[in-house]
This record gives C-alpha cells, sequence and structure tokens, in this order.
C-alpha cells in the first residue's frame, strides 16, 4: 500500500511509504537533508511500523518540536491506522 505525508515544521514537505502490512518495505522523502533521510529510509526498510515508530517518535531538530524523523513515525501511525 503507497501512501503520501505531508510533513509538518521540518524542511522535507512529503513522506511516501510503501507498507506491506505492517512492514515497511520502502520511505521516500521530498526536501529535507537528502543524504541523512535516505540513510533512515534504508533503514527503516523490513522494519515493523511499531518498531519504527517507537524509535523515531518525540525526536526534534535543534528548537523545532519535531523533525524529520519524529514526521516518519506520524505517517507511520496514519498509514497504519488508514
Amino acid at each position: 500500500m503507497e501512501t503520501f505525508y505531508k510533513t509538518k515544521g521540518t524542511c522535507s514537505t512529503q513522506i511516501k511509504l510503501d507498507m506491506d502490512g505492517d512492514i515497511i518495505k520502502s520511505v521516500s522523502f521530498t526536501g529535507g537533508c537528502n543524504g541523512n533521510l535516505q540513510g533512515i529510509s534504508k533503514l527503516v526498510e523490513g522494519m515493523k511500523a511499531s518498531d519504527a515508530i517507537a524509535r523515531l517518535e518525540g525526536i526534534k531538530c535543534g528548537f523545532k518540536p519535531t523533525s524529520c524523523p519524529d514526521q516518519l513515525a506520524q505517517a507511520l501511525k496514519a498509514a497504519v491506522n488508514a
């Protein structure tokens, strides 16, 4: 299942998720820090969404209340609950 999530409060503007049930098949970000976001995307491939959410939720970027990893957790939550 392919879904798109519009991020809030980050340099990246959108996250594209491809899920197989609760398993993350692939992740790609639009915008943001390209190298770091490619790395995060590769690290979560094959993980259960709940495991990735537990690791990424609540991470902040500097003084911002969120981050790209936190937004990925929010996108995963939305995809799982869809």
